[in-house]
């Protein structure tokens, strides 16, 4: 099994920042890649980031590219969502995720999920 905890939620006020942490434990060895997904109250979970760890690929949805940067430590088994220009639109609840995967990280595809943690950005 993978277990993964996420830290780093909070509130802040539009133009903030945050920094999300994802780490992981168990058998980490068995995954690949490494994402962020979140929902917002009433709508579907969405792709945020992901991460390729092996490679270190990166992609990012468009809704988050130029303000959010994905960065990753192999050695700890941690992921980093730098999260800046927050908007209203950003608040969610955020869910690491982490499997082995080929070229698609889409959520139906990851099974270990973390607990998630609140972004909360206020106007």
């Amino acid at each position: 099994q993978v277990q993964l905890v996420e830290s780093g939620g909070g509130s802040v006020q539009a133009g903030g920042s945050l920094r999300l942490s994802c780490a992981g434990s168990g058998y980490t060895a068995r995954t690949n890649c490494m994402a962020w997904f979140r929902q917002a109250p009433g709508k579907e979970r969405e792709g945020v980031a992901a991460v390729y760890t092996a490679t270190g690929m990166t992609y990012y949805a468009d809704s988050v590219k130029g303000r959010f940067t994905l960065s990753h430590d192999n050695a700890e088994k941690t992921v980093y969502l730098q999260m800046n220009s927050l908007k209203p639109e950003d608040t969610a609840m955020y869910y690491c995720a982490a499997d082995r995967l080929g070229v698609t990280w889409a959520q139906a595809n990851f099974r270990y999920w973390g607990q998630g943690t609140q972004v909360t950005v206020s106007s």
